[in-house]
């Protein structure tokens, strides 16, 4: 069993038991492959936060095009934030929207190794 704690240190806590269920029946190298795709792939909160604030002072849905919701985002971008209520949501949600997308990409790195093998 590998311990993702010690591959990725830096996962929110939640991520983080998402991610130790996916990994738990990996041996260590399966786990540092996993860790090593995941990372690159990965989106940080902060960032999402960040791209999130850039939406009020004029480029809104940056955050959404990060987390690949290209509609979304262009939507936001030609609406202003659809108002700046999305932004504000978005604002709250950063977390949330980080981790559905963490645990998307996560779920697409498994499927892809499997295939692999």
């Amino acid at each position: 069993m590998a311990s993702i704690l010690h591959l990725m240190p830096d996962l929110e806590p939640d991520e983080m038991g998402y991610i130790q269920t996916l990994v738990k029946p990996m041996n260590e190298d399966e786990a540092r492959q996993f860790a090593s795709i995941y990372r690159s792939r990965r989106r940080e909160p902060m960032l999402l936060l960040v791209t999130t604030i850039v939406g009020f002072f004029g480029v809104a849905g940056i955050q959404r095009f990060l987390t690949g919701q290209i509609g979304m985002g262009l939507l936001y971008f030609f609406t202003g934030g659809l108002c700046l209520i999305g932004t504000i949501i978005d604002l709250v949600n950063h977390k949330r929207l980080a981790y559905e997308y963490n645990v998307k990409q996560a779920d697409q790195v498994i499927m892809m190794m499997r295939h692999g093998r």
